[in-house]
Protein backbone atom coordinates (compact mmCIF):
# COMPACT_ATOMS: atom_id res chain seq x y z
CA UNK A 1 0.00 0.00 0.00
CA UNK A 2 0.95 3.54 -0.53
CA UNK A 3 0.65 6.53 1.12
CA UNK A 4 -2.57 8.73 -0.32
CA UNK A 5 -2.78 12.83 -0.70
CA UNK A 6 -4.48 12.48 2.62
CA UNK A 7 -1.37 10.66 4.03
CA UNK A 8 0.84 12.89 2.72
CA UNK A 9 -0.58 15.87 3.31
CA UNK A 10 -0.68 14.67 7.27
CA UNK A 11 3.54 13.89 7.00
CA UNK A 12 3.61 17.51 5.57
CA UNK A 13 1.46 19.57 7.85
CA UNK A 14 4.07 17.76 10.89
CA UNK A 15 7.17 18.72 9.02
CA UNK A 16 6.21 22.21 8.93
CA UNK A 17 5.33 22.00 12.82
CA UNK A 18 8.62 21.01 13.94
CA UNK A 19 10.51 23.43 11.46
CA UNK A 20 8.46 26.40 12.94
CA UNK A 21 8.77 25.91 16.57
CA UNK A 22 12.62 25.78 15.52
CA UNK A 23 13.11 28.37 14.13
CA UNK A 24 10.35 30.77 16.86
CA UNK A 25 12.71 29.43 19.88
CA UNK A 26 15.53 30.17 18.04
CA UNK A 27 16.89 33.77 19.00
CA UNK A 28 16.90 32.83 22.76
CA UNK A 29 18.60 30.09 22.19
CA UNK A 30 21.56 31.92 20.53
CA UNK A 31 22.27 33.69 23.60
CA UNK A 32 24.69 31.90 25.50
CA UNK A 33 25.70 27.74 25.59
CA UNK A 34 23.44 27.76 29.02
CA UNK A 35 20.39 28.19 26.33
CA UNK A 36 21.79 26.32 23.96
CA UNK A 37 22.11 22.93 25.59
CA UNK A 38 20.72 23.86 28.84
CA UNK A 39 17.70 26.01 27.80
CA UNK A 40 18.63 28.31 30.91
CA UNK A 41 18.09 25.76 33.42
CA UNK A 42 14.16 26.58 33.86
CA UNK A 43 12.20 23.50 32.28
CA UNK A 44 9.72 21.76 34.14
CA UNK A 45 9.43 17.83 35.44
CA UNK A 46 7.03 17.00 32.95
CA UNK A 47 8.46 18.45 29.57
CA UNK A 48 11.67 16.78 30.72
CA UNK A 49 10.29 13.52 31.72
CA UNK A 50 8.09 13.78 28.34
CA UNK A 51 11.18 14.39 26.23
CA UNK A 52 13.47 11.73 27.80
CA UNK A 53 10.66 9.18 27.07
CA UNK A 54 9.82 10.62 23.17
CA UNK A 55 13.81 10.24 23.06
CA UNK A 56 13.66 6.63 23.70
CA UNK A 57 11.03 6.62 21.12
CA UNK A 58 12.84 6.52 18.47
CA UNK A 59 12.75 5.00 14.98
CA UNK A 60 14.31 1.95 15.62
CA UNK A 61 12.52 0.97 19.28
CA UNK A 62 9.15 -0.63 17.88
CA UNK A 63 11.89 -2.64 15.49
CA UNK A 64 14.31 -4.02 18.10
CA UNK A 65 11.26 -5.12 19.93
CA UNK A 66 9.80 -6.60 16.97
CA UNK A 67 12.66 -8.59 16.15
CA UNK A 68 13.20 -9.35 19.62
CA UNK A 69 9.41 -10.97 19.97
CA UNK A 70 9.80 -12.68 16.47
CA UNK A 71 12.76 -14.32 17.77
CA UNK A 72 13.09 -15.12 21.28
CA UNK A 73 9.16 -14.47 22.52
CA UNK A 74 7.84 -11.45 24.49
CA UNK A 75 10.55 -12.92 27.56
CA UNK A 76 13.21 -11.71 25.36
CA UNK A 77 12.15 -8.02 26.12
CA UNK A 78 14.17 -8.72 29.36
CA UNK A 79 17.16 -7.34 27.63
CA UNK A 80 16.38 -3.64 27.97
CA UNK A 81 13.21 -4.21 30.70
CA UNK A 82 16.27 -4.90 33.60
CA UNK A 83 17.88 -1.25 32.77
CA UNK A 84 14.55 -0.20 34.90
CA UNK A 85 16.84 -1.06 37.82
CA UNK A 86 19.11 1.44 36.36
CA UNK A 87 16.40 3.84 35.92
CA UNK A 88 15.12 4.33 39.28
CA UNK A 89 18.48 4.39 40.47
CA UNK A 90 18.83 7.32 38.73
CA UNK A 91 15.65 8.42 39.56
CA UNK A 92 16.31 8.26 43.87
CA UNK A 93 19.60 8.09 43.92
CA UNK A 94 21.51 10.43 41.69
CA UNK A 95 19.37 12.91 39.93
CA UNK A 96 19.85 15.20 42.58
CA UNK A 97 23.29 14.82 42.57
CA UNK A 98 23.44 15.77 38.75
CA UNK A 99 21.53 18.69 39.51
CA UNK A 100 23.76 19.98 42.55
CA UNK A 101 27.03 19.53 40.04
CA UNK A 102 25.87 22.57 37.92
CA UNK A 103 27.89 21.37 35.21
CA UNK A 104 26.88 21.78 31.80
CA UNK A 105 27.72 18.37 30.55
CA UNK A 106 28.46 14.49 32.22
CA UNK A 107 31.55 15.16 30.54
CA UNK A 108 32.52 18.24 32.34
CA UNK A 109 31.78 16.40 35.64
CA UNK A 110 35.06 14.39 35.23
CA UNK A 111 37.05 18.17 35.80
CA UNK A 112 34.50 18.37 38.89
CA UNK A 113 35.37 14.82 40.76
CA UNK A 114 38.96 14.14 39.34
CA UNK A 115 41.98 16.01 39.10
CA UNK A 116 45.38 16.29 37.11
CA UNK A 117 46.40 15.27 33.53
CA UNK A 118 44.28 12.54 33.80
CA UNK A 119 41.23 13.81 34.33
CA UNK A 120 41.60 16.88 31.62
CA UNK A 121 42.88 13.64 28.98
CA UNK A 122 39.78 12.28 30.20
CA UNK A 123 37.56 14.75 29.49
CA UNK A 124 39.01 16.00 26.38
CA UNK A 125 38.64 11.76 24.59
CA UNK A 126 35.34 11.24 25.78
CA UNK A 127 34.22 14.22 24.33
CA UNK A 128 35.20 13.12 21.00
CA UNK A 129 34.49 9.47 21.94
CA UNK A 130 30.84 9.96 23.02
CA UNK A 131 30.28 13.33 20.84
CA UNK A 132 31.81 11.81 17.42
CA UNK A 133 31.93 7.51 18.14
CA UNK A 134 29.38 6.57 19.89
CA UNK A 135 26.99 9.14 19.10
CA UNK A 136 27.40 8.01 15.40
CA UNK A 137 26.14 4.57 16.31
CA UNK A 138 23.29 5.40 18.15
CA UNK A 139 22.12 7.81 14.99
CA UNK A 140 23.28 5.03 12.78
CA UNK A 141 21.16 2.63 14.73
CA UNK A 142 17.88 5.06 14.51
CA UNK A 143 18.74 6.02 10.90
CA UNK A 144 18.66 2.29 9.85
CA UNK A 145 15.05 1.79 11.24
CA UNK A 146 14.57 5.28 9.46
CA UNK A 147 15.64 3.67 6.02
CA UNK A 148 13.81 0.35 6.48
CA UNK A 149 10.48 2.30 7.22
CA UNK A 150 10.92 4.70 4.08
CA UNK A 151 11.14 1.50 1.80
CA UNK A 152 8.88 -0.41 3.03
CA UNK A 153 6.22 2.51 4.01
CA UNK A 154 7.00 5.64 2.15
CA UNK A 155 8.54 3.54 -1.19
CA UNK A 156 11.82 5.80 -0.99
CA UNK A 157 15.08 4.95 -1.10
CA UNK A 158 16.60 4.94 2.44
CA UNK A 159 19.31 7.75 1.68
CA UNK A 160 16.43 9.94 0.29
CA UNK A 161 14.27 9.55 3.56
CA UNK A 162 17.19 10.56 5.63
CA UNK A 163 17.78 13.14 3.35
CA UNK A 164 14.51 14.99 3.93
CA UNK A 165 13.41 13.73 7.68
CA UNK A 166 17.70 14.33 8.65
CA UNK A 167 17.14 18.30 6.95
CA UNK A 168 14.52 19.71 8.47
CA UNK A 169 15.84 17.70 11.96
CA UNK A 170 19.23 19.47 11.37
CA UNK A 171 17.89 22.44 10.64
CA UNK A 172 15.42 22.90 14.05
CA UNK A 173 18.15 21.75 15.94
CA UNK A 174 20.58 24.13 14.91
CA UNK A 175 18.76 27.09 15.12
CA UNK A 176 16.43 26.14 18.60
CA UNK A 177 19.03 24.04 20.66
CA UNK A 178 17.59 22.20 23.48
CA UNK A 179 14.51 24.18 23.64
CA UNK A 180 13.54 23.36 20.71
CA UNK A 181 13.86 19.97 21.17
CA UNK A 182 12.32 19.88 24.36
CA UNK A 183 9.27 21.41 22.75
CA UNK A 184 9.05 19.44 19.79
CA UNK A 185 9.47 16.03 21.55
CA UNK A 186 6.41 16.78 23.55
CA UNK A 187 4.56 16.96 20.28
CA UNK A 188 6.37 14.06 19.05
CA UNK A 189 5.40 11.83 21.88
CA UNK A 190 1.74 12.35 21.94
CA UNK A 191 2.12 12.44 17.96
CA UNK A 192 4.24 8.32 18.31
CA UNK A 193 1.89 7.47 21.33
CA UNK A 194 -1.67 8.06 19.01
CA UNK A 195 -0.16 6.39 16.26
CA UNK A 196 1.08 3.22 18.06
CA UNK A 197 -2.02 2.69 19.90
CA UNK A 198 -4.43 3.29 16.97
CA UNK A 199 -2.38 1.38 15.04
CA UNK A 200 -2.34 -1.99 16.94
CA UNK A 201 -6.20 -1.28 17.88
CA UNK A 202 -6.66 -1.38 14.09
CA UNK A 203 -4.15 -4.12 13.32
CA UNK A 204 -6.12 -6.32 15.94
CA UNK A 205 -9.21 -5.77 14.08
CA UNK A 206 -7.95 -7.20 11.11
CA UNK A 207 -10.10 -10.48 10.04
CA UNK A 208 -6.67 -12.51 9.40
CA UNK A 209 -6.30 -11.45 13.30
CA UNK A 210 -9.45 -11.32 14.93
CA UNK A 211 -8.88 -10.09 17.71
CA UNK A 212 -6.97 -10.80 20.98
CA UNK A 213 -8.10 -13.79 22.06
CA UNK A 214 -7.49 -15.69 18.40
CA UNK A 215 -4.00 -14.06 18.40
CA UNK A 216 -2.32 -15.57 21.44
CA UNK A 217 -4.12 -19.14 20.74
CA UNK A 218 -2.77 -19.07 16.71
CA UNK A 219 -0.01 -21.68 16.42
CA UNK A 220 2.37 -19.26 15.65
CA UNK A 221 2.16 -17.25 18.78
CA UNK A 222 0.98 -19.07 21.33
CA UNK A 223 4.63 -20.18 22.29
CA UNK A 224 6.32 -16.49 22.27
CA UNK A 225 3.79 -14.79 24.51
CA UNK A 226 5.24 -15.89 28.06
CA UNK A 227 6.58 -12.92 29.93
CA UNK A 228 9.20 -14.80 31.62
CA UNK A 229 11.43 -17.62 29.29
CA UNK A 230 11.22 -21.24 29.50
CA UNK A 231 13.13 -22.19 32.85
CA UNK A 232 13.32 -26.06 31.57
CA UNK A 233 16.14 -25.22 29.48
CA UNK A 234 19.05 -22.76 30.76
CA UNK A 235 20.22 -21.48 27.82
CA UNK A 236 17.12 -19.43 27.38
CA UNK A 237 16.45 -18.51 30.54
CA UNK A 238 19.97 -17.86 31.80
CA UNK A 239 20.46 -15.15 28.91
CA UNK A 240 16.75 -13.91 28.43
CA UNK A 241 16.55 -13.54 31.80
CA UNK A 242 19.65 -13.99 34.56
CA UNK A 243 22.08 -12.11 32.33
CA UNK A 244 20.13 -8.78 32.28
CA UNK A 245 18.96 -8.73 35.42
CA UNK A 246 22.27 -9.95 37.70
CA UNK A 247 24.69 -8.15 35.11
CA UNK A 248 23.80 -5.81 32.49
CA UNK A 249 21.81 -3.34 34.39
CA UNK A 250 25.08 -2.25 36.37
CA UNK A 251 27.62 -3.80 33.89
CA UNK A 252 26.85 -1.73 30.49
CA UNK A 253 26.74 1.67 29.38
CA UNK A 254 23.81 2.48 27.22
CA UNK A 255 21.78 5.70 25.77
CA UNK A 256 18.77 6.33 28.07
CA UNK A 257 19.60 3.98 31.07
CA UNK A 258 23.72 5.06 31.74
CA UNK A 259 24.56 3.33 34.68
CA UNK A 260 24.56 6.44 37.49
CA UNK A 261 22.97 8.49 34.94
CA UNK A 262 24.74 10.48 32.17
CA UNK A 263 24.20 11.22 28.33
CA UNK A 264 20.55 13.12 27.60
CA UNK A 265 19.31 11.79 30.35
CA UNK A 266 21.71 13.89 32.78
CA UNK A 267 21.06 16.92 30.32
CA UNK A 268 17.48 16.70 30.99
CA UNK A 269 18.86 16.38 34.89
CA UNK A 270 21.04 19.70 33.86
CA UNK A 271 18.02 21.22 32.20
CA UNK A 272 15.41 21.02 35.44
CA UNK A 273 14.22 23.94 37.71
CA UNK A 274 15.54 22.54 40.80
CA UNK A 275 16.96 18.89 42.20
CA UNK A 276 12.58 18.15 42.99
CA UNK A 277 11.91 18.87 39.09
CA UNK A 278 14.67 16.60 38.32
CA UNK A 279 13.62 13.50 39.92
CA UNK A 280 10.23 14.49 39.01
CA UNK A 281 11.38 13.83 35.19
CA UNK A 282 13.25 11.12 35.58
CA UNK A 283 10.47 9.05 37.34
CA UNK A 284 8.14 10.17 34.59
CA UNK A 285 10.16 8.75 32.44
CA UNK A 286 10.81 5.28 33.54
CA UNK A 287 7.33 4.55 34.57
CA UNK A 288 6.36 5.53 30.70
CA UNK A 289 9.08 3.97 29.06
CA UNK A 290 8.91 0.51 30.97
CA UNK A 291 5.38 0.19 32.40
CA UNK A 292 3.33 2.40 29.74
CA UNK A 293 4.80 1.93 26.09
CA UNK A 294 5.50 -1.40 24.88
CA UNK A 295 2.27 -3.49 24.80
CA UNK A 296 1.40 -1.61 21.49
CA UNK A 297 4.55 -2.60 19.73
CA UNK A 298 4.46 -6.34 21.30
CA UNK A 299 0.92 -6.72 19.95
CA UNK A 300 1.74 -5.37 16.85
CA UNK A 301 5.28 -8.15 16.51
CA UNK A 302 2.82 -10.97 17.35
CA UNK A 303 0.64 -10.32 14.81
CA UNK A 304 3.11 -10.44 12.44
CA UNK A 305 3.92 -13.58 13.39
CA UNK A 306 0.80 -14.52 11.75
CA UNK A 307 0.78 -12.44 8.81
CA UNK A 308 4.80 -12.96 7.91
CA UNK A 309 5.84 -16.19 10.06
CA UNK A 310 9.09 -16.04 8.03
CA UNK A 311 11.35 -13.36 7.21
CA UNK A 312 11.10 -14.82 3.56
CA UNK A 313 7.49 -13.72 3.52
CA UNK A 314 8.20 -9.90 4.52
CA UNK A 315 10.86 -10.18 1.35
CA UNK A 316 8.33 -11.48 -0.87
CA UNK A 317 5.43 -8.98 -0.29
CA UNK A 318 8.42 -5.92 -0.42
CA UNK A 319 10.53 -7.21 -2.94
CA UNK A 320 12.37 -4.40 -3.47
CA UNK A 321 13.30 -3.84 0.16
CA UNK A 322 17.30 -4.57 -0.12
CA UNK A 323 18.41 -7.62 0.63
CA UNK A 324 20.97 -6.87 3.34
CA UNK A 325 18.32 -4.83 5.28
CA UNK A 326 15.87 -7.47 5.45
CA UNK A 327 15.45 -9.08 8.98
CA UNK A 328 12.41 -9.64 11.78
CA UNK A 329 12.64 -6.44 12.81
CA UNK A 330 11.24 -4.83 9.35
CA UNK A 331 8.02 -6.90 10.42
CA UNK A 332 6.90 -3.90 12.24
CA UNK A 333 6.85 -1.40 9.12
CA UNK A 334 6.06 -4.00 6.75
CA UNK A 335 2.78 -4.75 9.14
CA UNK A 336 1.96 -0.74 9.11
CA UNK A 337 1.18 -1.28 5.56
CA UNK A 338 -1.80 -2.75 6.15
CA UNK A 339 -3.33 0.52 7.62
CA UNK A 340 -6.01 2.14 5.74
CA UNK A 341 -5.57 6.29 4.23
CA UNK A 342 -5.05 8.68 6.90
CA UNK A 343 -4.19 6.17 9.67
CA UNK A 344 -1.25 5.08 8.05
CA UNK A 345 -0.53 8.87 7.23
CA UNK A 346 -0.80 9.53 11.24
CA UNK A 347 1.36 6.43 12.01
CA UNK A 348 4.38 7.57 9.46
CA UNK A 349 4.20 11.27 10.77
CA UNK A 350 4.45 9.54 14.07
CA UNK A 351 7.62 7.34 13.25
CA UNK A 352 9.38 9.69 11.44
CA UNK A 353 8.62 12.04 14.55
CA UNK A 354 10.09 9.15 17.09
CA UNK A 355 13.30 9.04 14.11
CA UNK A 356 13.88 13.32 14.64
CA UNK A 357 12.94 13.05 18.58
CA UNK A 358 16.46 10.93 18.55
CA UNK A 359 18.05 12.40 16.53
CA UNK A 360 17.61 15.99 17.22
CA UNK A 361 19.00 15.14 21.03
CA UNK A 362 22.08 12.93 19.95
CA UNK A 363 22.34 16.21 17.55
CA UNK A 364 22.46 18.43 20.38
CA UNK A 365 24.39 16.50 23.09
CA UNK A 366 26.79 15.32 21.11
CA UNK A 367 27.51 19.05 20.03
CA UNK A 368 27.61 20.05 23.57
CA UNK A 369 30.25 17.90 24.33
CA UNK A 370 32.68 18.61 21.13
CA UNK A 371 31.82 22.60 21.72
CA UNK A 372 32.14 22.20 25.80
CA UNK A 373 34.57 19.75 26.48
CA UNK A 374 36.60 19.57 23.86
CA UNK A 375 36.53 22.84 22.04
CA UNK A 376 36.03 25.19 24.60
CA UNK A 377 38.29 23.58 27.05
CA UNK A 378 41.29 22.54 24.77
CA UNK A 379 41.43 24.13 21.34
CA UNK A 380 39.31 27.98 21.87
CA UNK A 381 39.13 28.44 25.57
CA UNK A 382 39.31 31.97 25.30
CA UNK A 383 35.98 31.78 22.99
CA UNK A 384 33.53 34.11 23.52
CA UNK A 385 29.55 32.85 24.01
CA UNK A 386 28.70 33.99 20.18
CA UNK A 387 31.83 32.11 18.47
CA UNK A 388 30.69 28.87 20.32
CA UNK A 389 26.92 29.04 19.53
CA UNK A 390 28.41 29.27 16.25
CA UNK A 391 30.85 26.10 16.55
CA UNK A 392 27.70 24.69 18.33
CA UNK A 393 25.58 24.90 14.95
CA UNK A 394 28.96 23.90 12.96
CA UNK A 395 29.62 20.72 15.03
CA UNK A 396 25.68 19.44 14.79
CA UNK A 397 25.62 19.46 11.19
CA UNK A 398 28.97 17.61 11.30
CA UNK A 399 27.66 14.72 13.54
CA UNK A 400 24.18 14.60 11.31
CA UNK A 401 26.21 13.93 7.87
CA UNK A 402 28.15 11.86 9.77
CA UNK A 403 25.56 9.60 11.92
CA UNK A 404 22.83 9.38 9.68
CA UNK A 405 25.24 8.53 6.61
CA UNK A 406 26.46 5.23 9.24
CA UNK A 407 22.68 4.34 9.02
CA UNK A 408 23.14 3.98 5.07
CA UNK A 409 26.02 1.27 6.32
CA UNK A 410 24.25 -0.65 8.94
CA UNK A 411 21.96 -3.78 8.21
CA UNK A 412 19.89 -4.95 11.81
CA UNK A 413 19.10 -3.14 14.93
CA UNK A 414 19.52 -5.89 17.09
CA UNK A 415 23.30 -5.94 16.32
CA UNK A 416 23.64 -2.05 16.96
CA UNK A 417 21.88 -2.88 20.19
CA UNK A 418 24.06 -5.89 21.20
CA UNK A 419 27.29 -3.45 19.92
CA UNK A 420 26.30 -0.79 22.09
CA UNK A 421 26.30 -2.98 25.27
CA UNK A 422 29.48 -4.70 24.43
CA UNK A 423 31.28 -1.23 24.18
CA UNK A 424 30.51 -0.38 27.36
CA UNK A 425 30.56 -4.10 29.03
CA UNK A 426 32.13 -3.29 32.98
CA UNK A 427 32.39 0.35 32.85
CA UNK A 428 28.89 0.74 34.17
CA UNK A 429 29.83 -0.20 38.07
CA UNK A 430 32.19 2.75 37.70
CA UNK A 431 29.94 5.29 36.90
CA UNK A 432 27.77 4.38 39.92
CA UNK A 433 30.24 3.71 42.85
CA UNK A 434 32.65 7.26 41.51
CA UNK A 435 29.53 9.19 43.58
CA UNK A 436 30.10 7.31 46.45
CA UNK A 437 33.80 5.93 47.05
CA UNK A 438 36.25 8.55 47.10
CA UNK A 439 39.04 6.60 45.59
CA UNK A 440 37.87 5.91 42.12
CA UNK A 441 40.21 8.18 39.91
CA UNK A 442 40.72 9.43 37.30
CA UNK A 443 43.11 6.61 35.49
CA UNK A 444 40.07 4.20 36.98
CA UNK A 445 37.88 5.33 34.00
CA UNK A 446 40.56 5.59 31.38
CA UNK A 447 42.26 2.09 32.17
CA UNK A 448 38.25 0.73 32.16
CA UNK A 449 37.72 2.23 28.97
CA UNK A 450 40.82 0.98 27.52
CA UNK A 451 40.17 -2.41 28.38
CA UNK A 452 36.62 -2.37 27.56
CA UNK A 453 37.78 -1.13 23.77
CA UNK A 454 40.28 -4.11 23.47
CA UNK A 455 37.56 -6.58 24.85
CA UNK A 456 35.27 -5.73 22.53
CA UNK A 457 37.10 -5.31 19.60
CA UNK A 458 38.33 -8.46 20.09
CA UNK A 459 34.93 -10.74 20.52
CA UNK A 460 33.35 -8.33 17.73
CA UNK A 461 36.38 -9.28 15.09
CA UNK A 462 37.47 -12.60 16.37
CA UNK A 463 34.97 -15.70 15.17
CA UNK A 464 37.41 -18.48 17.35
CA UNK A 465 36.79 -17.42 20.77
CA UNK A 466 33.56 -19.96 20.36
CA UNK A 467 31.34 -18.27 23.15
CA UNK A 468 27.78 -17.32 22.39
CA UNK A 469 26.67 -13.22 22.72
CA UNK A 470 25.40 -13.55 26.30
CA UNK A 471 28.85 -15.00 27.77
CA UNK A 472 31.05 -12.36 25.84
CA UNK A 473 29.13 -10.05 27.53
CA UNK A 474 29.70 -11.78 31.57
CA UNK A 475 33.41 -12.53 30.17
CA UNK A 476 33.91 -8.55 28.97
CA UNK A 477 32.24 -7.43 31.90
CA UNK A 478 34.53 -9.99 34.51
CA UNK A 479 37.88 -9.25 32.74
CA UNK A 480 37.49 -5.04 32.14
CA UNK A 481 36.04 -4.99 35.96
CA UNK A 482 39.10 -7.02 37.44
CA UNK A 483 41.43 -4.71 35.64
CA UNK A 484 39.54 -1.26 36.82
CA UNK A 485 39.69 -2.47 40.44
CA UNK A 486 43.00 -3.29 40.37
CA UNK A 487 44.23 0.08 38.64
CA UNK A 488 42.41 1.57 41.32
CA UNK A 489 44.76 0.68 43.76
CA UNK A 490 48.05 1.06 42.16
CA UNK A 491 47.29 4.60 40.70
CA UNK A 492 47.45 8.04 42.18
CA UNK A 493 44.33 9.31 43.77
CA UNK A 494 42.62 12.65 43.13
CA UNK A 495 44.17 15.45 44.93
CA UNK A 496 42.58 16.28 48.68
CA UNK A 497 41.19 19.69 47.23
CA UNK A 498 39.41 18.22 44.49
CA UNK A 499 37.98 16.00 47.20
CA UNK A 500 36.73 17.99 49.66
CA UNK A 501 35.25 20.69 47.17
CA UNK A 502 33.33 17.69 45.01
CA UNK A 503 32.05 16.37 48.34
CA UNK A 504 30.98 19.93 50.00
CA UNK A 505 29.11 20.48 46.65
CA UNK A 506 27.56 16.85 46.05
CA UNK A 507 27.28 16.05 49.55
CA UNK A 508 26.85 12.09 48.61
CA UNK A 509 26.01 9.86 51.58
CA UNK A 510 27.15 6.30 52.14
CA UNK A 511 30.23 5.76 53.89
CA UNK A 512 32.40 5.47 51.22
CA UNK A 513 33.95 9.38 51.96
CA UNK A 514 34.38 8.68 55.42
CA UNK A 515 37.86 9.18 55.25
CA UNK A 516 37.46 12.51 53.35
CA UNK A 517 35.70 13.83 56.21
CA UNK A 518 37.68 13.22 58.67
CA UNK A 519 41.25 14.07 57.29
CA UNK A 520 38.84 17.23 55.77
CA UNK A 521 38.08 17.74 59.57
CA UNK A 522 40.78 17.67 61.17
CA UNK A 523 42.50 20.18 59.63
CA UNK A 524 39.48 22.39 60.75
CA UNK A 525 37.58 22.25 57.56
CA UNK A 526 34.01 22.69 57.79
CA UNK A 527 32.10 19.28 56.31
CA UNK A 528 28.48 19.19 55.02
CA UNK A 529 26.49 17.19 57.79
CA UNK A 530 23.13 17.60 55.43
CA UNK A 531 23.52 14.24 53.12
CA UNK A 532 21.23 11.89 51.62
CA UNK A 533 19.93 8.87 53.11
CA UNK A 534 21.59 6.28 51.00
CA UNK A 535 19.24 2.44 52.79
CA UNK A 536 16.29 4.44 52.73
CA UNK A 537 16.67 5.91 48.39
CA UNK A 538 17.95 2.09 47.89
CA UNK A 539 14.76 0.82 49.00
CA UNK A 540 12.61 3.34 46.97
CA UNK A 541 14.51 1.76 44.30
CA UNK A 542 13.27 -1.74 44.91
CA UNK A 543 9.94 -0.51 45.51
CA UNK A 544 9.68 1.99 42.47
CA UNK A 545 10.76 -1.56 40.59
CA UNK A 546 8.36 -3.63 41.71
CA UNK A 547 5.76 -1.15 41.15
CA UNK A 548 6.74 -0.67 37.64
CA UNK A 549 7.19 -4.33 36.85
CA UNK A 550 3.28 -5.16 38.60
CA UNK A 551 2.14 -2.33 35.88
CA UNK A 552 4.03 -3.98 33.23
CA UNK A 553 2.19 -7.41 33.85
CA UNK A 554 -0.39 -6.56 34.87
CA UNK A 555 -1.21 -4.96 31.83
CA UNK A 556 0.37 -7.92 30.02
CA UNK A 557 -2.02 -10.13 32.20
CA UNK A 558 -5.31 -8.12 31.69
CA UNK A 559 -4.52 -8.33 27.39
CA UNK A 560 -4.11 -12.07 27.77
CA UNK A 561 -7.09 -12.22 29.97
CA UNK A 562 -5.34 -13.62 33.03
CA UNK A 563 -7.91 -11.31 35.02
CA UNK A 564 -6.94 -12.38 38.98
CA UNK A 565 -3.32 -12.50 38.07
CA UNK A 566 -3.61 -8.78 36.49
CA UNK A 567 -5.63 -7.46 39.43
CA UNK A 568 -3.05 -9.11 42.32
CA UNK A 569 -0.39 -7.37 40.51
CA UNK A 570 -2.70 -4.28 39.95
CA UNK A 571 -2.98 -4.31 43.88
CA UNK A 572 0.95 -4.27 44.04
CA UNK A 573 1.08 -1.67 41.85
CA UNK A 574 -1.08 0.69 43.46
CA UNK A 575 0.05 -0.22 47.14
CA UNK A 576 4.22 0.87 45.68
CA UNK A 577 2.47 4.24 44.00
CA UNK A 578 0.58 4.79 47.61
CA UNK A 579 4.11 4.45 49.23
CA UNK A 580 6.39 6.46 47.28
CA UNK A 581 3.74 9.18 47.07
CA UNK A 582 4.52 9.27 50.90
CA UNK A 583 8.13 8.78 50.97
CA UNK A 584 8.32 12.02 48.48
CA UNK A 585 8.04 14.25 51.48
CA UNK A 586 11.14 12.62 53.48
CA UNK A 587 13.29 12.59 50.19
CA UNK A 588 15.92 15.52 50.84
CA UNK A 589 16.29 18.00 48.41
Amino acid sequence: MTLSSLDWTIVGIYFILVLAIGLFVSRKAGDSLNDFFLSGRSMPWWLLGVSMVATTFSADTPNLVTGLVRESGVSGNWGWWAFLITGMLTVFVYAKLWRRSMVLTDIEFYELRYSGKAAAFLRGFRALYLGLIFNVIVMGAVSLAAVKFGEIVLGWPGWQTLLIAGSITVAYSTFGGLKAVLITDFIQFILAMIGSIWACLYILGLPEIGGVSNLIANANVAEKISLLPDFADPGVWVPVLIVPLAVQWWASYYPGAEPGGGGYIAQRMFSAKDEKNAIGATLVFNIAHYALRPWPWILIALASLVIFPEVSDIQNVFPNLSANKTGHDTAYPAMLTLLPSGLLGLVAASLIAAFMSTISTQLNLGSSYLVNDFYKRFIKPDSDEKHLIFMARVFTLISAVLGIGFGLLLTDATGAFNLLLLLGAGTGLIYILRWFWWRINAMTEIVAMITSLIVAGYFSFTKEHGLLGWQVIIVGTIITTIVWVVSTYFTQATDEKTLIKFFQLIRPGGIGWNKVIQDAESKGIKMPKERGNLPFELLLVVIACVTVYSILFSVGNWIYGNLSLALFLGLIAISGITFIMFAWKKLKF
